[in-house]
């Protein structure tokens, strides 16, 4: 393993003369209670100083506590295995809970329509200091919309939410809708099928959950399957019922962590109500989950293999009172080993027995593929809704490339994290090995660092998020499992130690990993190293760093378009069959994207009858 003995330690490495002046750059306001939400990283680039060469690890460890980062702490297997190994029946009786048993509220008989408040739990849920709050920068998601419809943006107070739904929009401290909360909250209150595409970081799990659960909340007696009594059960009674699995709502995504994500946001808009949601993911114990779902369930979150497992065992989970089905990150559902999974979710297992199903696609991206499997399942008379190009990232993630050796990548990482102050830094690499080398090498250099990818089993994986977000292991190195879905607090620093290639993933994966920082109108920074193997993305990455206002760098100028625009052919608009893409977004000389767009081939009027094939589309600048 490299040492970073001898280093050359020139902050030219990691400066060139693309740099941007980030002094405009708002970020989060310090907070003395947390030492890594930091507002010293604006000046951080600009201010770097030589870091000193480290002799041994003696040193370098000394060094990491004088800069401020957190101790190591190395896992505690002993924990983790008493956990796995000693709970037999994985029922989470000994070591640290699952996700997927976090605390939820639980409906007793004996409550009105309105539960009344529990004071440790919504502390719990919604008063936490890891809970994400929306920054101060929030004006940089103002985009362009495109929708089909007219009269469709709508205000929370506007909504006609249900009273639970408005009280907790405001505990969770949302002041006002994003845009893509505002579009699609009038569509989905009145039962419309919608495909939406919405940058990374601008609320689209809110988008959803909130209308959907506010419309369920009206109805839950009369929709909801029988379930025990959550005061009295006793899982270890032998006699006590059980009830079975039957969702009003399904939401599938391809990640674990992005299905914790969705399922910690649900127990949150859920809080009061009858409503419970539950969460389905692998490498945890099934036996666990199957005891949730047996407590009833009405808002199931879950991704693909473990779903399709409990869709095989029809006393557990029965999809036939489904309402609401959702796919998040759709265009990521669409692999090759998922393709049957999802068409058997997409149908619905056994079938609902109402014709008022209604789908939901969401993603930052949005490929043919993923639209014409829209077509199968969706009415005609879908609403698409697109918040700015499909694909494109925001201004308030600064974007930073800098040429870098392969040999000198991880003494040029070491370097980059000294030359700023301590926050908040995931390193994503492109393959596991490169994560565990990456990780031990700064582990054994005395900077707290953890990691995450799909070798680790899922305790390793919740304990490295869990260590991650509290700051005690606050540099997390990680593959592209966690490129979405991970929406931790003061994420202030994206590292692209490897550029994704554009056989995996491309320009989509670097929009999505660096989407991990800025989010919710707070700012970021990203740095991404560039060897001459990422050519292949360099174009697109030029074209990016165009649209959103950033420099581009010396080495990267000739990629440069010769008129001074960057054309996207991003594929996201044609729905007929045979019909050739017709949507270019076009990045101009002042950065911003305008959009040039076809006639609609379809579409719904929100507020009446469904409209003609000529519908017109409408730009609301938001």
């Amino acid at each position: 393993m490299d040492s970073p003995t001898g280093v050359n330690a020139d902050v030219s490495t990691l400066k060139h003369s693309g740099d941007k002046d980030m002094s405009s750059v708002p970020l989060l306001d310090h907070d003395s209670s947390n030492a890594y939400a930091t507002s010293d990283l604006q000046d951080a680039l600009e201010n770097a100083t030589e870091p000193a060469i480290v002799i041994d690890k003696a040193a370098a460890t000394t060094k990491a506590r004088e800069a401020g980062w957190a101790p190591t702490s190395a896992y505690d297997y002993d924990t983790y295995n008493a956990s796995t190994k000693g709970d037999k029946d994985g029922l989470g009786e000994v070591g640290p809970a699952w996700a997927s048993t976090a605390a939820k509220y639980e409906w007793n008989e004996e409550y009105g329509d309105v539960g009344p408040a529990v004071p440790a739990l919504e502390a719990q849920l919604f008063n936490h200091e890891f809970v994400m709050r929306a920054g101060s920068a929030i004006k940089a998601l103002e985009f362009t919309v495109t929708v089909e419809s007219p009269n469709a943006i709508c205000p929370f107070d506007d909504a006609a939410l249900h009273p639970i739904m408005r009280e907790n929009i405001r505990l969770c401290g949302y002041e006002h809708p994003t845009a893509i909360q505002a579009y699609c909250l009038p569509a989905i209150l009145q039962g419309v099928d919608v495909i939406a595409c919405a940058q990374t970081g601008s609320g689209k799990t809110a988008a959803y959950l909130i209308p959907i659960i506010s419309k369920l909340l009206g109805k839950v007696k009369k929709l909801a399957a029988w379930r025990p009594n959550a005061a009295t059960f006793n899982p270890n009674d032998p006699n006590q019922q059980r009830a079975r699995g039957e969702p009003l709502v399904l939401v599938v995504c391809p990640s674990r962590e992005l299905a914790m994500q969705i399922f910690h946001e649900a127990r949150r808009l859920c809080y009061r109500s009858m409503l419970r949601p539950c969460v389905a993911y692998g490498g945890a114990p099934s036996k666990q989950q199957r005891l949730e779902l047996q407590k009833g369930c009405d808002v199931l979150i879950a991704t693909p293999g473990r779903l399709c497992d409990f869709m095989d065992q029809p006393g557990i989970l029965s999809l036939k009172r489904v309402k609401y089905t959702v796919i998040d990150e759709a265009d990521e559902m669409l692999q090759a080993d998922w393709e049957e999974g999802l068409k058997k979710m997409m149908a619905g297992g056994d079938a609902n027995e109402d014709a008022d199903h209604v789908f939901m696609m969401f993603s930052a991206t949005f490929p043919k593929e993923a639209r014409e499997l829209a077509r199968q399942y969706m009415s005609n008379e879908h609403i698409r809704i697109r918040v700015g190009r499909a694909g494109s990232a925001h201004e308030n993630v600064t974007q930073k490339v800098i040429f870098v050796q392969p040999e000198m990548k991880r003494k040029c990482l070491y370097d980059l994290l000294f030359s700023m102050p301590p926050a908040r830094t995931i390193v994503f690499v492109n393959n596991k090995k490169t994560a565990d080398e990456v990780d031990d090498h700064l582990f054994n250099l005395g900077l707290p660092s953890t990691s995450i990818h799909a070798d680790r089993t899922q305790a390793e994986r919740e304990d490295a998020i869990r260590a991650f977000r509290t700051g005690a292991a606050p540099i997390l190195v990680a593959t592209g499992v966690s490129a979405r879905g991970l929406d931790v607090k003061n994420v202030m620093h994206v590292i692209n130690y490897d550029l994704p290639s554009s056989m995996h993933g491309g320009i989509e994966e670097y929009v999505h990993r660096i989407g991990r920082t800025a989010r919710i109108g707070n700012a970021g920074l990203a740095t991404s190293f560039y060897t001459e193997r990422n050519e292949d993305i360099a174009d697109n990455l030029v074209k990016l760093l165009m649209e959103t206002g950033q420099e581009i760098p010396d080495f990267l100028q000739d990629r440069i378009p010769e008129d001074g625009k960057a054309i996207f052919n991003d594929d996201t608009d044609s729905e007929e069959e045979g019909k050739a893409d017709s949507t270019e977004s076009v990045a101009g000389d002042d950065g911003k994207a305008a959009e040039i767009d076809a006639p609609a081939t379809g579409g719904v009027d929100l507020w009446g009858a469904p409209a003609a094939a000529a519908a017109s589309k409408y730009d609301t600048t938001w």
